[in-house]
């Protein structure tokens, strides 16, 4: 994906393979055996499935996308495809943590306007955001109960790559696909 912080969710089959899907922040598809990637440095990398309707989706969440709703989209166009809330498994991987994650106050404040549950003090009493925290709650309220949540932190935790903390960095890779 040539991920851009949007909220954008484009469907994708082989007719996809090997270029970069443009200007999207989610991928989602039905095709067997077709990868779908995710990269980030501290935004939260998003996978879901829903085994039983055979779709799939990889999501980047960043702060900007997760506010202004790239999951939901995602959730709604796999739905479209045959989804079903009470049947798709959802796994956010390591991300900046709110412990770590400082933003402004305001910035803090429009997040939890249209992420409820983001908002929250760093270990430093500033403000910061949670967007694990705060995606948990949107999906939850979507009527998805089976999420697994890494709550490790990509600021922190030198094992990852952050790019809050190295400004120039790698990214991890999230990847999903269905088997036949």
């Amino acid at each position: 994906m040539e991920q851009l912080h949007t909220n954008t969710v484009t469907r994708v089959d082989r007719s996809h393979v090997g270029t970069p899907v443009a200007a999207t922040d989610a991928i989602v598809t039905t095709e067997k055996r077709l990868g779908l990637g995710v990269l980030v440095a501290d935004c939260t990398p998003v996978l879901l499935s829903d085994i039983s309707a055979g779709v799939i989706a990889a999501a980047h969440a960043g702060r900007l996308g997760a506010r202004n709703g790239i999951i939901r989209n995602t959730v709604t166009t796999m739905c479209e495809l045959g989804a079903s809330p009470s049947n798709i498994q959802v796994l956010l991987g390591p991300a900046a943590s709110g412990l770590n994650y400082e933003v402004p106050e305001a910035m803090a404040n429009d997040v939890e306007k249209h992420l409820p549950g983001a908002k929250t003090r760093t270990k430093k009493g500033t403000w910061g955001v949670d967007v694990r925290k705060g995606l948990v709650r949107q999906l939850m309220g979507m009527g998805i109960t089976n999420i697994e949540a890494d709550p490790r932190c990509t600021i922190e935790d030198s094992d990852f790559f952050s790019y809050r903390r190295e400004g120039t960095t790698g990214r991890q890779a999230g990847v999903i696909w269905l088997e036949a």
